[in-house]
Formats: C-alpha cells, sequence, structure tokens
C-alpha cells in the first residue's frame, strides 16, 4: 500500500497559530477556496517557525469580487492595503483618493465628457531640465476635422495657433497693456508703419516728417512756393517768372511789326 502524505489542515478561516520551519498548513474556510502556510524561520518558543507566511490562495492578492466591492463602496484603501499586486482592474464606481495621485507611465486618457480643474495654472512640460528646446511644439490641440492648435515655436520664440483669433465685441489686442488694434482703431501709440496702401482719407494732415509729395502723387514736388507757379510735366512746380511766364503790370503790349 502507498503512504499518504498528509498536512496541517483547518476547516476554519484563520492563519495557523503555529507552524514548524517549513512546515505546511492549509485553511479550507478562507472565501474563494482556502489558502496554503508555511512556517519561515527557526529559534521560535519550543521549536517553532518565528513566522507564518501565505503562499497560496485569496490571501495573497486580492480577488476581482473583493476588488469590485471595495471600488464600489470607493474604499481603496480597503482594496489596496495589503496586496503586493493588483493587475488588470476596472473600476466602474465613484472613487475617491483622500491624497496625492501619481501616475508613472507614457500615456494618460481620461474618458470623460467634463474635465474641471481647481488649480488656477496649469503646468506643461515639467521635466527635470526644462528648456526652450524641449518646449518647441508644446501647446493644445483641439481634435476636429483638422487639429486645432496653439503651440510654442522655438525656431520664432513664439506661440503660433493654426486658426484665427476672434475677438469678441468690444474688445482689442493689447501690447504692455496698451491697445494696438481694436475692430475700428489703430492704437495711437503705433506711430510707425510698412502700410503699402490705405483707403480714403476724409479728415486729417501731414506731418512735419513729410518733405515733398511728387506731381505724379498729386503733390507739387516742392519744399516752398511764393506766388505764381508753373509746371513742366512731371517735374516739380516751380515759381512763374514775371515778364516772361505771365504779363507783369508794367509791360507794354506791343503788336510788333512785320
Amino acid at each position: 500500500m502507498s503512504n499518504v502524505i498528509r498536512i496541517k489542515r483547518s476547516t476554519g478561516a484563520s492563519a495557523p497559530a503555529s507552524l514548524a520551519n517549513a512546515e505546511l498548513a492549509y485553511s479550507e474556510g478562507v472565501a474563494g477556496g482556502g489558502s496554503l502556510y508555511i512556517g519561515v524561520g527557526t529559534g521560535g518558543a519550543g521549536g517553532s517557525a518565528t513566522s507564518i507566511v501565505c503562499i497560496g490562495g485569496p490571501s495573497t492578492y486580492a480577488t476581482k469580487s473583493y476588488v469590485d466591492t471595495a471600488i464600489a463602496s470607493a474604499d481603496l484603501s480597503s482594496a489596496l492595503t495589503g496586496y503586493a499586486q493588483l493587475a488588470g482592474a476596472s473600476f466602474t464606481g465613484n472613487v475617491t483618493i483622500g491624497g496625492n495621485l501619481t501616475v508613472n507611465g507614457t500615456t494618460t486618457t481620461i474618458n470623460s465628457t467634463t474635465l474641471s480643474v481647481d488649480d488656477k495654472n496649469v503646468v506643461l512640460g515639467d521635466i527635470a531640465s526644462p528648456t526652450d528646446a524641449t518646449a518647441d511644439g508644446g501647446g493644445i490641440t483641439l481634435k476636429g476635422a483638422t487639429d486645432k492648435t496653439l503651440n510654442w515655436v522655438d525656431a520664432t520664440d513664439a506661440w503660433t495657433s493654426s486658426e484665427h483669433f476672434g475677438l469678441a465685441s468690444g474688445k482689442a489686442y493689447y501690447i504692455n497693456g496698451v491697445s494696438v488694434l481694436s475692430s475700428s482703431t489703430l492704437g495711437s501709440g503705433v506711430t510707425a508703419s510698412s502700410l503699402t496702401s490705405v483707403g480714403a482719407l476724409t479728415s486729417g494732415s501731414l506731418g512735419a516728417g513729410f518733405t515733398t509729395v511728387s506731381v505724379a502723387l498729386g503733390g507739387t514736388g516742392a519744399t516752398t512756393l511764393t506766388g505764381m507757379i508753373k509746371g513742366n510735366g512731371t517735374s516739380a512746380f516751380t515759381a512763374a517768372t514775371a515778364g516772361t511766364d505771365y504779363l507783369s503790370p508794367s509791360s507794354d503790349i506791343d503788336g510788333g511789326s512785320f
């Protein structure tokens, strides 16, 4: 007849009170299928093991039913405390985390219809040694028929938008706290421009910066004029000469001879 090797067992759910070093014991009453224990270390009272370690069964990991119950009640501390590994879990209920949450990974995906953040300043590119080069291309992308982007471009040292900016009525563009452009007004501080054409001017005057306006552009081509003037094609206007370009008050009208 063959020999039968048996280990300590219990119909209860608790771990054995004592085991010898390397001695095995099995508790059948543990929910989920029972647990296997081993005595570790020597030197305990009466030669018993110094510790009893669960090496198999539900007591070594969190069962799915246990985790689902804990998550549904938002009790993460009960679900996670004492478990060395939790992989492939799916949280189906509301979850509240009382402390800080750190996610170490390459991709974080949030599938929600509303994202609310109390912090008024969202930090991007927060790496150990940030530079303008590491910030290059950083920003915000809104998915649509085409991507709508607002990105920092290091080559131009500027924020760059892929789309128009539409200001609400009554709003304007400001630089250093001064309005430079609105829907109807160019700021008074804009004193230099590279404009090549403008619409019809209905008021205003030419300042001291202007010297002469050519005849071809509707001016006189001269800086000063006295008396009667005469034109000569596209040349600048000049002062007319009495007796040559026109009759002076003392000129004689002579019919001449023939």
